[in-house]
């Protein structure tokens, strides 16, 4: 059966030639300018067509659908010059980050950027099918509520059986049905075998991702049979908001199974541009890689993309929590009744698309509208505001949150981030200060002061944006430009910085605590700049975190009980200045190297106080640890410590933060031989039994730029093969801060890097994603320390 099928896909109102820019058409649309150089492309008016065959006879079908699992945005679908269908959703919606962040590129994409099907059916056709689990406390058992919702064609009712199996939980049950004509649905609940052992799902470093097989089938009047495998997830979850002793306002955590959990994590964006350039492996290289950083939950932010099927799948998997935004972003949205019903079409769809997944935890109606309104960002006139009041509840409240509590009883919503909470609620949804300390969470970045000072962090119950830019490693800006580029201060360079004066802000950090590279090769020059924005960006991005999770367990003047530390961002979408972690292809920055041990399950913290050091022990143990402290002072021009301390039966209670460690600054300097704080660094770490071990943090008591003694260092290292990994054996003449090991475009990631060498000699493991050589390896090698910049 002949069909020829349209998509006329259009600009409204807008319509221009290409400019004769064909020539570009084939480069990378990453390479140097040329996202300037595609904007034709945007504002084109694009025809997909093509003509096929069924292979059957459409006609011999009761019903017939032709299915577009996303078209990006606004256009015209026809059918043999019929038209079938509009567009004007791609979620469906109309405008996400396509058309540039201060992190990515402008490529408004047009088209059909997933699968597009024909589908045929008689008499029922299965659309959802749902899984929550529910914890019945009274009865101490765990229940299953399965959800199916079909299209019934028949003009009767559709009456049959349904037989739901877990082997595993040596749980079956069937049950008889009646499909109503239309869109009919069936909700069971399976109560699982007391007798078996259920076991929870479990965020990553809490315990194991359990999931249990489970085979549902549907015997229907007709004796059509639909038979469904699915994976059984059980875990509960609660946003506990409750009054905190000592302090104003409420907590803000997340308990999962019962158990209050650190949030411990970064915002996600989407990995590419182009959709369809993201695969399975790409994003599985990028979310094994945040679990790898001991990190247990991402935020799927709300300028982006509702992430594929099989990222939440990762997800599951590999014990990732996600705080799902819904796709709106910075932005005041109509609330017309057109624009209500594609929205309330888009929120039921991805509701029951991503529900069963238990990494899902919370829905999060948009990313910083409420303080969009609060501090009238778009000056709005005083007269005007209640009209964006109205619509802000009529939106978030009136129709995505009644379609959440409608569509899943199991997971906690809140209107917006930042928020106030329940506070938000009580002034009617809009707080007049979002960012209030004492409620919800908070996004904060300070770009002017230096970031090495922690009290000028807020000491907020939930961190869930902040962050540091950094510049991408020279092998990732080498593939998308040319020698002309390489240049801090290059066209390239400028126009690749999206965030207003982003450059400028970086280099004013640096400065605060090193000395600026003054090399005259412009190669090296530009290397060491990179250098310095990845350390600048590590070493900022730990003091933040490392204030956020000493402060779960007090409060001090009315703040505190932070629960969570989520920063900006975890991945890129391009190869560009950004507060990535991760660079576009994977690649770890330096920054992902310290999130992997500033978000260690034990980790030792220090601050300054008052003319006191300060060693907090922070836990995400289940179980209290009695510990031995190890405190060791260096001078910076020698390998051999010049005083060591070691204090025994230090208790570190289960999943918190406590004091472990103080001695007045003057004290530890007179101690050890009269160092000075240009002088010394200090290093300590947490021991325990059977093989308990924290990472050995630093504490530097004066900027490095001012660091006497320390002294340019000769590095080397041997490599060497050792099954599927390669072992560097590194070696220095001098202690050496921020050691990087980069090995260029050889894609893999090392088991720590960036590192204060306080020995002679030191192993990195490098893991390798792709095959490689020992050979290629040292070829490509290339090491660096801070006194290599000059």
């Amino acid at each position: 059966y002949g069909l020829h099928l349209v998509l006329l896909l259009n600009i409204p109102h807008i319509q221009c030639s290409s400019n004769g820019y064909y020539d570009a058409f084939f480069l990378d649309p990453y390479y140097r300018f040329n996202d300037v150089m595609y904007r034709w492309i945007s504002l084109d008016n694009w025809t997909y067509s093509r003509t096929f065959k069924t292979p059957f006879d459409v006609r011999k079908w009761q019903k017939v659908n032709l299915v577009f699992e996303g078209v990006d945005t606004v256009a015209q679908i026809l059918i043999n010059n019929i038209t079938v269908g509009r567009t004007d959703n791609m979620f469906s919606r109309y405008e996400q980050c396509s058309f540039s962040w201060d992190w990515g590129p402008s490529f408004p994409t047009q088209g059909i950027w997933k699968d597009v099907r024909i589908e045929a059916y008689n008499h029922y056709h299965l659309i959802y099918f749902t899984l929550t689990p529910f914890f019945v406390k009274s009865a101490q058992q765990w229940s299953l509520e399965i959800e199916s919702i079909f299209d019934v064609v028949s003009s009767k009712p559709v009456s049959g059986l349904v037989t739901v199996s877990i082997p595993k939980l040596q749980t079956q049950q069937t049950y008889s049905v009646k499909l109503q004509p239309g869109e009919g649905s069936i909700v069971l609940l399976v109560n699982i075998n007391e007798n078996a052992t259920v076991e929870t799902w479990w965020p990553n470093g809490h315990g194991k991702q359990t999931g249990y097989n489970m085979t549902t089938v549907f015997i229907m009047e007709a004796g059509y049979k639909i038979e469904k495998f699915s994976k059984a997830y059980f875990r509960t979850v609660e946003l506990v908001q409750e009054p905190i002793s000592g302090s104003p306002g409420l907590s803000f955590y997340f308990r999962i199974n019962g158990r209050p959990i650190f949030i411990k994590g970064s915002n996600w964006i989407p990995a590419d541009s182009f959709q369809d350039r993201v695969t399975y492996d790409t994003l599985r290289l990028l979310l094994k890689s945040a679990a790898d950083a001991n990190m247990n939950a991402l935020r799927v932010w709300g300028g982006g993309v509702y992430e594929q099927d099989e990222f939440y799948d990762i997800c599951d998997e590999l014990g990732i929590m996600i705080w799902q935004d819904f796709m709106f972003a910075c932005a005041l949205y109509p609330t017309d009744q057109n624009y209500l019903e594609s929205i309330r079409a888009e929120v039921t769809h991805q509701i029951r698309r991503l529900k069963s997944h238990p990494s899902i935890i919370l829905w999060s109606g948009n990313n910083e509208n409420e303080a969009a309104i609060a501090s009238n960002w778009f000056s709005v006139p005083y007269a005007d505001r209640e009209v964006y009041v109205r619509d802000y509840v009529m939106l978030y409240v009136k129709n995505i949150r009644e379609i959440v509590l409608a569509e899943d009883k199991s997971r906690p919503f809140i209107a917006s981030s930042p928020t106030n909470g329940l506070e938000s609620v009580k002034e009617g949804w809009l707080s007049q200060n979002p960012y209030d300390t004492h409620y919800g969470d908070t996004h904060f970045y300070d770009y002017s002061n230096d970031c090495w000072d922690w009290t000028l962090y807020p000491k907020t119950r939930f961190a869930s944006e902040y962050g540091f830019q950094s510049w991408p490693s020279f092998s990732t800006l080498e593939k998308v430009s040319s020698a002309e580029d390489w240049s801090y201060t290059s066209n390239f360079s400028l126009h690749r910085q999206h965030h207003e004066n982003g450059n400028d802000e970086m280099i004013q950090q640096i400065e605060r605590h090193f000395k600026l590279p003054q090399s005259t090769n412009p190669i090296k020059k530009f290397k060491d700049m990179i250098y310095l924005t990845q350390v600048m960006q590590a070493q900022c991005v730990k003091t933040e975190t490392e204030f956020y999770r000493f402060s779960q367990s007090e409060i001090i003047k009315g703040e505190g009980h932070t629960m969570g530390a989520l920063y900006w961002q975890l991945n890129d979408i391009w190869q560009a200045p950004s507060w990535a972690s991760l660079e576009y292809g994977g690649k770890w920055k330096l920054l992902h190297y310290f999130a992997q041990n500033f978000f260690a399950p034990l980790l030792p913290v220090a601050y300054e106080d008052g003319g006191a050091l300060y060693i907090y022990g922070v836990s995400d143990l289940h179980t209290d640890r009695q510990l031995t402290l190890g405190v060791t002072v260096h001078t910076w021009s020698s390998l051999e410590p010049v005083c060591s301390l070691v204090k025994d039966d230090v208790t570190v209670k289960a999943q918190s933060a406590v004091p472990i460690y103080k001695e007045p600054i003057s004290d530890l300097l007179r101690r050890c031989r009269n160092c000075t704080r240009k002088s010394c660094v200090v290093t300590f770490y947490l021991v325990g039994e059977g093989g308990l071990r924290s990472p050995t943090n630093h504490h530097f008591l004066s900027s490095l730029k001012d660091a006497v003694g320390l002294e340019k260092t000769q590095l080397s290292a041997s490599v060497s093969q050792q099954d599927s990994i390669y072992i560097f054996d590194l070696q220095t003449t001098a202690i050496a801060p921020f050691v990087s090991l980069d090995v260029g475009s050889i894609k893999g990631r090392f088991n720590e890097n960036g590192f204060l060498m306080t020995k002679k000699r030191k192993l990195v493991v490098f893991y390798p994603w792709e095959p490689t050589t020992v050979e290629e390896l040292e070829k490509s090698l290339s090491l660096t320390s801070l006194m290599d910049v000059v």
